[in-house]
């Protein structure tokens, strides 16, 4: 059976290169065969060998003030686009880390399958870098937000604590290690951060980076580009000086050369075979 892979970009802030990099490590991870779509607001640069449709229509309107990916509930919608059955959908900033077969396996096909959310473990919430559902599966979701999108956001703050709380049959978890968030679990804990290098971590298939912390800023050592990676006591003399010290001290890390290895692998074009080959 053909697995489907589904990303979506909106916005200036990822665009081809972004799409064309998952597409490549998705490639490199997956058995064929496979189709990848991508619903998107720009396809040029964008490999020939994607499947570009535009974004689905934004169910009412994007609230404001608030944090959550809410432009995702755009793939809630009952139909969407020629895809039938289901899809396994990633952020367009994940690490490809191991194969993404087991994605398809896992539990049954009529399965909403989440990654969990290690931020709060004890609360049980879905994370939504990652996850897998029929087609259609969330309609009454997008239905439901369509009636007062700023309504649900405020109420949710999160797309995907919304989807966790309101699934029609519930959601299920895919197997613990096949997930990992780089925020929480690559980096060493304070005072590890300042000796040790972020981790890759063991038997993980896929690496989220969620809360605002990308790829790009673990290849430079760096939480975000406010704060720009420096050696260890320059680090600490900035965060002595800032309001919040403790969380500034705990903020260091050293660039993760192993995110730079797999970002950069994935960037790299790739001539197709010689026919005498």
């Amino acid at each position: 059976m053909e697995k489907q892979i589904v990303c979506i970009n909106w916005g200036t802030t990822y665009g081809a290169p972004y799409i064309n990099r998952l597409y490549r490590m998705v490639r490199a991870n997956i058995t064929p065969p496979f189709r990848f779509v991508a619903f998107t607001d720009v396809t040029e640069g964008v490999d020939p060998e994607i499947e570009c449709f535009d974004l689905p229509e934004m169910p009412g309107f994007m609230p404001k003030r608030t944090i959550g990916k809410w432009p995702k509930s755009r793939l809630w919608a009952k139909e969407l686009a020629d895809l039938k059955g289901s899809f396994l959908f990633m952020d367009l900033d994940v690490a490809i880390t191991g194969s993404l077969d087991p994605f398809f396996e896992f539990g049954d096909e009529q399965d909403v399958v989440l990654a969990r959310n290690v931020a709060k473990p004890l609360h049980k919430l879905g994370q939504t870098s990652i996850y897998r559902m029929p087609v259609g599966a969330l309609a009454s979701l997008q239905e439901m937000f369509a009636a007062d999108p700023q309504g649900v956001a405020d109420k949710y703050r999160f797309e995907q604590h919304f989807v966790t709380k309101n699934a029609p049959n519930g959601i299920k978890f895919w197997p613990s290690g096949w997930v990992r968030h780089y925020r929480i679990e690559c980096i060493p804990a304070f005072p590890l951060n300042y000796f040790l290098e972020p981790r890759q971590p063991k038997n993980a298939r896929v690496v989220i980076f969620a809360g605002g912390l990308n790829p790009t800023d673990a290849i430079l050592g760096q939480y975000n580009d406010k704060n720009p990676h420096l050696p260890p006591l320059q680090h600490i003399k900035r965060a002595l000086g800032s309001k919040r010290k403790l969380k500034a001290l705990r903020q260091f890390m050293w660039p993760a050369t192993w995110v730079k290895r797999v970002w950069e692998d994935a960037s790299l074009e790739q001539e197709p075979s010689s026919p005498d080959t």
